[in-house]
Protein backbone atom coordinates (compact mmCIF):
# COMPACT_ATOMS: atom_id res chain seq x y z
CA UNK A 1 0.00 0.00 0.00
CA UNK A 2 1.13 3.35 -0.63
CA UNK A 3 0.74 6.00 2.47
CA UNK A 4 1.77 9.09 2.82
CA UNK A 5 2.84 9.73 6.30
CA UNK A 6 3.04 13.46 7.79
CA UNK A 7 5.10 13.48 10.93
CA UNK A 8 8.37 12.43 11.18
CA UNK A 9 9.57 12.51 14.93
CA UNK A 10 10.26 9.89 17.22
CA UNK A 11 7.03 7.90 16.91
CA UNK A 12 6.58 8.93 13.05
CA UNK A 13 9.70 7.81 11.48
CA UNK A 14 9.34 4.19 13.62
CA UNK A 15 5.82 3.80 11.80
CA UNK A 16 7.55 4.84 8.36
CA UNK A 17 10.25 2.22 9.05
CA UNK A 18 8.17 -0.45 10.44
CA UNK A 19 5.45 -0.07 7.18
CA UNK A 20 9.01 0.04 4.62
CA UNK A 21 10.02 -3.24 6.43
CA UNK A 22 6.72 -4.43 5.66
CA UNK A 23 6.60 -4.10 1.77
CA UNK A 24 4.27 -0.51 1.61
CA UNK A 25 5.75 2.56 -0.43
CA UNK A 26 6.05 5.12 2.36
CA UNK A 27 6.24 9.29 1.31
CA UNK A 28 7.15 11.34 4.60
CA UNK A 29 5.78 14.77 4.97
CA UNK A 30 7.81 17.13 8.29
CA UNK A 31 8.23 21.06 8.34
CA UNK A 32 11.36 20.12 10.32
CA UNK A 33 14.67 19.92 7.82
CA UNK A 34 16.42 17.81 10.07
CA UNK A 35 13.87 15.52 10.95
CA UNK A 36 13.57 15.39 6.82
CA UNK A 37 17.09 14.50 6.51
CA UNK A 38 17.42 11.59 9.12
CA UNK A 39 14.16 9.93 7.42
CA UNK A 40 15.79 10.11 4.16
CA UNK A 41 18.67 8.83 5.59
CA UNK A 42 16.57 5.85 6.52
CA UNK A 43 15.36 5.52 2.95
CA UNK A 44 12.10 7.23 3.89
CA UNK A 45 10.99 9.34 0.57
CA UNK A 46 9.88 12.64 1.33
CA UNK A 47 7.84 15.24 -0.46
CA UNK A 48 8.40 19.23 0.74
CA UNK A 49 4.92 20.25 0.80
CA UNK A 50 1.09 18.93 0.15
CA UNK A 51 0.62 19.71 -3.66
CA UNK A 52 1.83 15.89 -4.71
CA UNK A 53 -1.66 15.02 -2.41
CA UNK A 54 -3.12 17.29 -5.23
CA UNK A 55 -1.69 15.63 -7.90
CA UNK A 56 -1.99 11.99 -7.47
CA UNK A 57 -5.34 11.38 -8.47
CA UNK A 58 -5.59 7.74 -7.34
CA UNK A 59 -6.94 7.06 -3.51
CA UNK A 60 -4.86 8.15 -1.31
CA UNK A 61 -4.24 7.15 2.49
CA UNK A 62 -2.70 9.54 4.64
CA UNK A 63 -1.26 9.04 8.20
CA UNK A 64 -1.04 12.10 10.26
CA UNK A 65 1.48 11.12 13.55
CA UNK A 66 1.48 14.69 15.25
CA UNK A 67 0.43 15.79 18.59
CA UNK A 68 -2.32 16.55 19.57
CA UNK A 69 -4.42 19.18 19.82
CA UNK A 70 -3.86 22.68 17.56
CA UNK A 71 -1.17 21.04 15.57
CA UNK A 72 -2.90 18.27 14.72
CA UNK A 73 -6.55 19.64 14.17
CA UNK A 74 -4.94 22.48 12.00
CA UNK A 75 -3.20 19.86 9.94
CA UNK A 76 -6.27 17.63 9.40
CA UNK A 77 -8.01 20.76 8.64
CA UNK A 78 -5.71 21.86 5.48
CA UNK A 79 -5.88 18.38 4.02
CA UNK A 80 -9.08 18.60 3.56
CA UNK A 81 -8.51 20.83 0.24
CA UNK A 82 -6.21 18.43 -1.58
CA UNK A 83 -7.75 15.13 -1.11
CA UNK A 84 -10.42 13.98 -2.92
CA UNK A 85 -13.20 11.55 -2.34
CA UNK A 86 -12.98 8.26 -1.22
CA UNK A 87 -9.43 9.16 0.12
CA UNK A 88 -8.53 8.00 3.92
CA UNK A 89 -6.89 10.21 6.59
CA UNK A 90 -5.66 8.31 9.91
CA UNK A 91 -4.93 11.02 12.78
CA UNK A 92 -3.07 8.19 15.31
CA UNK A 93 -1.87 10.74 17.54
CA UNK A 94 -3.02 11.10 20.65
CA UNK A 95 -6.46 13.81 19.67
CA UNK A 96 -9.63 14.40 22.17
CA UNK A 97 -12.00 11.99 21.13
CA UNK A 98 -14.33 15.05 20.69
CA UNK A 99 -12.12 16.33 18.28
CA UNK A 100 -12.09 13.11 16.10
CA UNK A 101 -15.59 13.24 15.98
CA UNK A 102 -15.49 16.75 14.74
CA UNK A 103 -12.87 16.32 12.40
CA UNK A 104 -14.20 13.03 10.91
CA UNK A 105 -18.01 15.31 10.04
CA UNK A 106 -15.61 17.84 8.39
CA UNK A 107 -13.87 15.35 6.21
CA UNK A 108 -17.40 13.28 5.80
CA UNK A 109 -18.92 16.48 3.81
CA UNK A 110 -16.12 15.71 0.92
CA UNK A 111 -16.37 12.30 1.03
CA UNK A 112 -13.38 11.36 3.31
CA UNK A 113 -12.86 8.86 5.67
CA UNK A 114 -11.16 10.14 8.71
CA UNK A 115 -10.04 7.08 11.03
CA UNK A 116 -9.10 7.50 14.55
CA UNK A 117 -6.59 5.42 15.55
CA UNK A 118 -5.03 4.86 19.24
CA UNK A 119 -1.32 4.15 19.28
CA UNK A 120 0.42 1.87 21.97
CA UNK A 121 3.27 0.56 22.45
CA UNK A 122 5.67 3.33 22.45
CA UNK A 123 9.14 4.68 20.24
CA UNK A 124 9.38 0.61 20.75
CA UNK A 125 6.00 -0.02 19.22
CA UNK A 126 5.86 1.93 16.48
CA UNK A 127 8.52 0.56 15.05
CA UNK A 128 8.48 -3.31 15.61
CA UNK A 129 4.32 -3.89 16.07
CA UNK A 130 1.97 -1.38 17.78
CA UNK A 131 -1.38 -1.59 19.42
CA UNK A 132 -3.72 0.15 17.18
CA UNK A 133 -7.63 1.45 18.34
CA UNK A 134 -9.66 2.05 15.18
CA UNK A 135 -12.74 3.83 14.75
CA UNK A 136 -14.30 5.19 11.70
CA UNK A 137 -16.11 3.76 8.55
CA UNK A 138 -15.96 0.06 8.68
CA UNK A 139 -15.74 0.00 4.51
CA UNK A 140 -12.95 2.22 4.91
CA UNK A 141 -11.08 0.07 7.72
CA UNK A 142 -12.03 -2.70 5.76
CA UNK A 143 -9.34 -0.97 2.88
CA UNK A 144 -6.76 -0.13 5.79
CA UNK A 145 -7.04 -3.50 7.71
CA UNK A 146 -4.14 -5.44 5.88
CA UNK A 147 -1.80 -3.02 6.30
CA UNK A 148 -2.17 -2.35 9.87
CA UNK A 149 -2.51 -5.92 10.91
CA UNK A 150 1.36 -5.58 8.85
CA UNK A 151 2.77 -3.63 11.49
CA UNK A 152 0.96 -4.36 14.28
CA UNK A 153 1.64 -6.50 17.38
CA UNK A 154 0.41 -10.23 17.09
CA UNK A 155 -3.17 -9.30 18.04
CA UNK A 156 -2.56 -6.06 18.63
CA UNK A 157 -5.22 -4.53 15.93
CA UNK A 158 -8.90 -3.36 17.60
CA UNK A 159 -12.04 -2.19 15.33
CA UNK A 160 -13.37 -0.25 18.07
CA UNK A 161 -16.82 1.60 16.05
CA UNK A 162 -18.03 4.46 15.11
CA UNK A 163 -15.84 7.63 14.73
CA UNK A 164 -14.10 8.26 17.59
CA UNK A 165 -13.94 5.02 19.44
CA UNK A 166 -10.45 4.52 18.96
CA UNK A 167 -9.41 7.53 20.49
CA UNK A 168 -11.92 7.75 23.64
CA UNK A 169 -10.38 3.92 23.74
CA UNK A 170 -6.48 5.52 23.92
CA UNK A 171 -7.95 8.06 26.41
CA UNK A 172 -9.13 5.23 28.85
CA UNK A 173 -5.76 3.46 28.28
CA UNK A 174 -3.67 6.25 28.93
CA UNK A 175 -5.45 7.26 31.96
CA UNK A 176 -4.72 3.58 33.24
CA UNK A 177 -1.53 4.12 32.66
CA UNK A 178 -0.91 7.04 34.37
CA UNK A 179 -2.51 5.46 37.40
CA UNK A 180 0.01 2.71 36.86
CA UNK A 181 2.85 4.70 36.92
CA UNK A 182 1.53 6.22 39.80
CA UNK A 183 0.96 3.57 41.61
CA UNK A 184 4.47 1.98 40.92
CA UNK A 185 6.17 5.26 41.33
CA UNK A 186 4.72 5.49 45.55
CA UNK A 187 5.69 1.85 45.91
CA UNK A 188 9.40 2.38 45.04
CA UNK A 189 9.78 5.26 46.71
CA UNK A 190 8.37 3.80 49.56
CA UNK A 191 11.44 0.95 49.22
CA UNK A 192 13.78 4.11 48.59
CA UNK A 193 12.81 5.71 51.95
CA UNK A 194 13.02 2.56 53.74
CA UNK A 195 15.52 1.33 56.18
CA UNK A 196 16.53 -1.76 54.07
CA UNK A 197 18.71 -0.30 51.41
CA UNK A 198 16.72 -2.68 48.61
CA UNK A 199 18.52 -2.83 45.62
CA UNK A 200 15.63 -1.26 43.43
CA UNK A 201 16.90 -2.95 40.36
CA UNK A 202 17.21 -6.54 41.93
CA UNK A 203 13.56 -5.88 43.47
CA UNK A 204 12.44 -5.10 39.74
CA UNK A 205 14.22 -8.17 38.09
CA UNK A 206 12.34 -10.49 40.47
CA UNK A 207 8.92 -9.05 40.32
CA UNK A 208 9.06 -8.67 36.64
CA UNK A 209 9.77 -12.66 35.98
CA UNK A 210 7.84 -13.58 39.36
CA UNK A 211 5.26 -11.96 40.88
CA UNK A 212 1.97 -11.18 40.84
CA UNK A 213 2.54 -7.67 39.33
CA UNK A 214 5.29 -8.88 36.93
CA UNK A 215 4.19 -7.06 33.34
CA UNK A 216 5.76 -4.55 30.73
CA UNK A 217 6.36 -1.79 32.90
CA UNK A 218 7.74 -3.53 35.41
CA UNK A 219 10.20 -5.01 33.01
CA UNK A 220 10.84 -1.17 31.75
CA UNK A 221 11.11 -0.33 35.20
CA UNK A 222 14.45 -2.76 35.74
CA UNK A 223 16.20 -1.29 32.61
CA UNK A 224 15.59 2.49 34.19
CA UNK A 225 16.98 1.36 37.37
CA UNK A 226 20.09 -0.64 35.32
CA UNK A 227 20.99 2.70 33.85
CA UNK A 228 20.73 4.62 36.63
CA UNK A 229 20.02 3.06 40.33
CA UNK A 230 19.49 6.47 41.92
CA UNK A 231 17.90 8.14 38.93
CA UNK A 232 19.47 11.39 40.09
CA UNK A 233 19.78 12.50 36.45
CA UNK A 234 15.38 12.40 36.08
CA UNK A 235 13.71 15.05 36.17
CA UNK A 236 11.19 15.32 39.06
CA UNK A 237 8.27 17.74 37.49
CA UNK A 238 5.06 15.53 35.73
CA UNK A 239 2.89 17.85 33.41
CA UNK A 240 -0.84 17.26 33.53
CA UNK A 241 -1.76 14.78 31.73
CA UNK A 242 -4.88 15.68 29.36
CA UNK A 243 -5.48 11.92 28.89
CA UNK A 244 -6.46 11.97 32.45
CA UNK A 245 -8.31 15.16 31.97
CA UNK A 246 -10.31 14.08 29.17
CA UNK A 247 -10.92 10.61 31.09
CA UNK A 248 -12.29 12.46 34.19
CA UNK A 249 -14.51 14.90 32.36
CA UNK A 250 -16.49 12.13 30.52
CA UNK A 251 -16.28 10.25 33.61
CA UNK A 252 -18.41 12.86 35.22
CA UNK A 253 -20.63 13.46 32.20
CA UNK A 254 -21.25 8.91 32.42
CA UNK A 255 -21.42 9.64 36.50
CA UNK A 256 -19.15 6.79 36.88
CA UNK A 257 -16.67 7.57 39.79
CA UNK A 258 -12.94 7.32 38.99
CA UNK A 259 -10.88 8.54 42.36
CA UNK A 260 -7.89 7.09 41.19
CA UNK A 261 -7.51 9.27 38.01
CA UNK A 262 -8.01 12.15 39.97
CA UNK A 263 -5.47 10.87 42.41
CA UNK A 264 -3.09 10.34 39.65
CA UNK A 265 -3.52 13.64 38.07
CA UNK A 266 -3.38 15.62 41.77
CA UNK A 267 -0.31 13.88 42.17
CA UNK A 268 1.24 15.23 38.45
CA UNK A 269 0.15 18.61 39.35
CA UNK A 270 2.10 18.72 43.42
CA UNK A 271 5.08 17.73 41.23
CA UNK A 272 5.25 21.80 39.98
CA UNK A 273 6.10 22.62 43.51
CA UNK A 274 7.68 19.38 45.44
CA UNK A 275 10.58 17.12 44.25
CA UNK A 276 9.55 13.54 44.56
CA UNK A 277 11.26 10.09 43.93
CA UNK A 278 7.67 8.72 43.12
CA UNK A 279 7.83 11.36 39.92
CA UNK A 280 11.66 10.54 39.22
CA UNK A 281 10.38 6.91 38.56
CA UNK A 282 7.46 7.48 36.79
CA UNK A 283 9.74 10.26 34.46
CA UNK A 284 12.32 7.24 34.02
CA UNK A 285 9.20 4.89 32.90
CA UNK A 286 7.82 7.24 30.54
CA UNK A 287 11.15 7.76 29.06
CA UNK A 288 11.34 4.10 28.83
CA UNK A 289 7.86 3.87 27.21
CA UNK A 290 7.91 6.65 24.38
CA UNK A 291 11.14 8.15 24.62
CA UNK A 292 10.74 11.09 26.58
CA UNK A 293 13.61 12.74 27.80
CA UNK A 294 14.52 13.86 31.35
CA UNK A 295 15.36 17.87 31.63
CA UNK A 296 17.43 17.22 35.33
Amino acid sequence: MKLYLIGLGKMGLNLALNMKDAGHQVIGYDVNDDVVQKAEQEGITTISNFRALETDHAQKVVWVMLPAGRITNSVLRSLVPVLSTGDIVIDGGNSNYTDSIKNAAIFAEQGIFLMDIGTSGGTYGARHGASFMVGGDLKAFRLIEPMLRDISAQDGMLYTGKSGSGHYLKVIHNAILHAELEVLGEGFDLLHASPFEYNLKDVAYNWSKSAVIRGWLMDLMYDAFSKNAKLDDVDTVIHSSSACVAAINSAMAYNIPVPTFNVALLMRQRTQNQATFTAQVINSLRKEVGGYQPQA
